[in-house]
């Protein structure tokens, strides 16, 4: 039995349509967000999702022939771009990454899910920061329109602050994801089940 509540909320002017959990608020109404994305904030918590309409990665000078492994590397690349290239290697340990059907897109438009954590980085001489998250989580789906030439990505992050949640409850190595980990999972999958291209021009304007 889901623990959430689910609706149709349109992205990009309608020209995306995707099941979002009513708690949650559409943060264009709070403050400026780029073009190219939508941005939803849980009113009752810190967890956002993301919608991010992007250039296609190119597999640069790979001369693999592996459409799979070119992904991989894409996906790598989108994520490195969130976290930043330096950070990665030090505070993001990717736990999972699997193909992902998306149940309203033809099939042989590839995408992919990953679940990875980030912990906090603090670096020589700042203050340890109130109200700073022990890590995030982030789920990263990877949708590649090849024809488009584009690649959207839906990123949930999820900051676990201390306080907020039991640390007893997680251990990834061993499969505990803890509640807010299992909470984003449910809105992936929704996301997954209901995503759906109302209007393709809209990668021709973004």
């Amino acid at each position: 039995m889901p623990r959430h509540t689910f609706q149709p909320t349109p992205l990009f002017g309608g020209a995306l349509v995707v099941d979002l959990p009513t708690n949650f608020a559409d943060v264009s109404k709070l403050r400026q967000v780029p073009d190219n994305q939508e941005v939803y904030i849980d009113k009752d918590g810190f967890t956002s999702i993301i919608v991010d309409i992007t250039e296609r990665v190119s597999s640069g000078s790979s001369s693999s022939s592996d459409p799979l492994e070119r992904d991989a590397k894409a996906l790598t690349t989108h994520l490195e771009e969130l976290v930043g290239v330096e950070d990665a290697a030090e505070t993001v340990q990717v736990w999972n990454t699997t193909e992902t059907q998306i149940s309203h897109l033809s099939e042989d438009i590839p995408a992919y899910t990953l679940i990875a954590t980030q912990t906090h980085k603090q670096r020589e001489g700042e203050r340890e920061k109130q109200g700073a998250p022990d890590f995030t989580a982030l789920i990263l789906t990877l949708i590649r329109l090849e024809k488009e030439q584009t690649d959207i990505l839906v990123t949930i992050n999820v900051p676990h602050i201390k306080g907020e949640y039991d640390e007893e409850e997680i251990d990834l190595a061993m499969g505990k994801q803890g509640e807010l980990i299992g909470d984003a999972v449910e809105y992936a999958a929704r996301i997954w089940e209901s995503f759906e291209v109302r209007d393709w021009g809209l990668f021709a304007e973004i």
